[in-house]
């Protein structure tokens, strides 16, 4: 529970994630969506520095990795990119169409992925799906076509300022809590329609994480400084408890017994027991703490 490196970033750092084989971290540096930059670390010798320039997509935020992809969000192009290590280009980039595009969570094969869409109040759904061949207008098949994969779209409206998310563990319901007027919306991923919205009493909703047994939502609030956290099957509240002036990411342990939580106003993560749901220390990690990730060592 101590601070072992520390390594040079841009102006205005936000989210970070790890490599899968835990040899690099990276930073989104987001400046109301103006700046260009994902900083790039190297975990063994993490004064190095290095950086992504990702050009006109301006105000990298949420971020996201699996297999040699990094993805992120561009708030300032409404767009969301993948960004291939292997090549060190970027690869894919996807208009939402919707604004401020801001966190962003991929499926393990990457023929899905989702973000919302802070100041839209929308989440985006994108699928990779199989279409059949163009036709002509006559009707019959163009000659020498194929079916083809392109990346379609699902535009769900949401709760006020909705920001923080997260997808169960079974993949059958993604969770997404609303800054501006404290709700909870529940999609469901098979028909991608709001199946649940209730008022959550959750002001300033930061970031939402459920846990890997699937049973407990977790939302932290810059506003309040609390961790609020709701049962599944219910919910209902079960418990909140006052981490702070400010709470923003959430950081779950894989076996389930902990959470981590960034308190942004007091400069330390907080670590909260989830079976006795009380804070046990703080970390005191420097000047504005936000996004959290683990590092495979």
């Amino acid at each position: 529970m101590k601070v072992i490196a520390t390594a040079p970033v841009g102006e205005d750092p936000h989210e970070v994630i790890a490599s899968d084989d835990g040899q690099s971290a990276y930073v989104s540096n987001t400046g109301i969506g103006k700046f260009h930059v994902i900083n790039v670390i190297n975990l063994a010798k993490p004064t190095e520095e290095t950086v992504i320039d990702t050009g006109a997509l301006l105000g990298p935020h949420g971020l996201a990795f699996t297999d040699g992809k990094l993805w992120f969000t561009a708030e300032g192009a409404k767009a969301v990119a993948r960004y291939d290590t292997a090549s060190n280009k970027i690869d894919c980039i996807l208009g939402t169409g919707q604004n401020r595009t801001h966190m962003v969570a991929v499926a393990p094969d990457q023929l899905t992925f989702y973000t919302t869409n802070v100041d839209s109040s929308t989440v985006s759904i994108f699928e990779n799906v199989e279409l059949p061949p163009p036709v002509t207008p006559m009707g019959t098949t163009m000659p020498g076509a194929k079916p083809h994969k392109e990346w379609l779209q699902t535009v769900i409206p949401v709760g006020k300022g909705a920001e923080g998310f997260d997808v169960s563990p079974d993949r059958k319901e993604l969770w997404t809590a609303s800054a501006k007027d404290g709700k909870i919306c529940v999609i469901d991923l098979g028909s991608k329609k709001v199946t649940a919205e209730f008022d959550a009493n959750v002001q300033g909703a930061n970031r939402l994480k459920i846990t890997p047994d699937g049973k407990n939502a977790l939302v932290s609030s810059l506003r309040s400084g609390d961790l609020t956290v709701f049962d599944v099957a219910t919910r209902k509240e079960i418990h909140r408890i006052n981490l702070g002036h400010g709470a923003s990411g959430i950081l779950i342990d894989p076996d389930g017994t902990r959470a981590f939580v960034s308190c942004t106003p007091d400069n330390y993560v907080a670590v909260v027991d989830l079976k006795d749901w009380k804070v046990t220390s703080h970390v005191n990690v420097g000047d504005r703490p936000d996004g959290l990730a683990w590092a495979k060592k």
